[in-house]
């Protein structure tokens, strides 16, 4: 199972995200939803660094992407960050069955 987990701060401004684990909803190589959901992530961080002026750190490793400000995100990054939101929370929609889940969207206060 994929979980991702958006990090805001008391205000709900993201002040990172991580995204860890496989979908299991098809076999290596085939598996449609963790190829989504790498996509959208790797699309977004990629974004940002070319869109926006944010200073962050990310790294990736099997399985496992991460995304962290070093200062608070400019609006774009934010608008940025709403679209990765909404897409995996779309993907959670769409996939998840009643008996089994393949992705998780949560958000955390820090």
């Amino acid at each position: 199972m994929i979980e991702a987990v958006f990090y805001k701060n008391s205000n709900g401004i993201y002040t990172g995200f991580q995204i860890k684990g496989h979908a299991g909803f098809d076999r290596y190589g085939k598996d449609i939803l963790c190829a989504a959901v790498s996509t959208l992530s790797i699309s977004t961080i990629n974004s940002i660094e070319t869109f926006t002026d944010d200073i962050f750190e990310s790294g990736s490793k099997e399985g496992f992407l991460y995304l962290k400000f070093k200062s608070r995100a400019s609006e774009k990054a934010i608008l940025l960050l709403n679209s990765l939101h909404l897409g995996l929370q779309n993907l959670s929609e769409d996939y998840n069955k009643k008996w089994k889940k393949y992705i998780i969207v949560k958000v955390k206060e820090v």
